[in-house]
């Protein structure tokens, strides 16, 4: 640690340098992959600005629990089922997977389509460990 702080004490300025890239990183990313939103974001989206739920895990995990209302659309098939949202470009999109990692692919995409996608932080296990209500078909 020591050695570290030795480090960063003498070469502050390449230090800097990679925080500035890594802030750029992560702006970039977040731009290009649409917010990240917890639960509770979640919800206040879907009921006040009407946003659509989409479900990218496949058809046996969302059977076993999904949020109420809750498209499904498989990530396996979501470039070619896409076409499906442009009735929903004016309202936000909630990306829901499993643990809230494929769904920067699928905001990616819808964002290049001019849609406006969020990414459910923490997926369905997020979901799942707040206790929030699922709907099991």
């Amino acid at each position: 640690m020591q050695q570290v702080l030795e480090f960063i004490g003498n070469h502050w300025w390449l230090v800097a340098i990679w925080a500035f890239f890594l802030i750029a990183l992560v702006l970039d990313n977040r731009k290009r992959n649409g917010a990240a939103v917890s639960p509770a974001e979640a919800t206040q989206l879907i009921n006040k600005e009407g946003a659509i739920i989409v479900d990218i895990r496949d058809k046996k995990d969302f059977k076993e629990g999904h949020l109420a209302n809750a498209m499904n659309i498989p990530f396996a098939d979501f470039a070619r089922r896409m076409n499906e949202l442009n009735v929903y470009k004016d309202k936000p999109i909630v990306l829901v997977c499993k643990s809230g990692q494929t769904v920067s692919m699928a905001a990616k995409m819808l964002k290049e389509k001019e849609f406006n996608p969020v990414r459910l932080s923490g997926g369905m296990m997020e979901w799942n460990n707040q206790n929030l209500p699922v709907v099991r078909k």
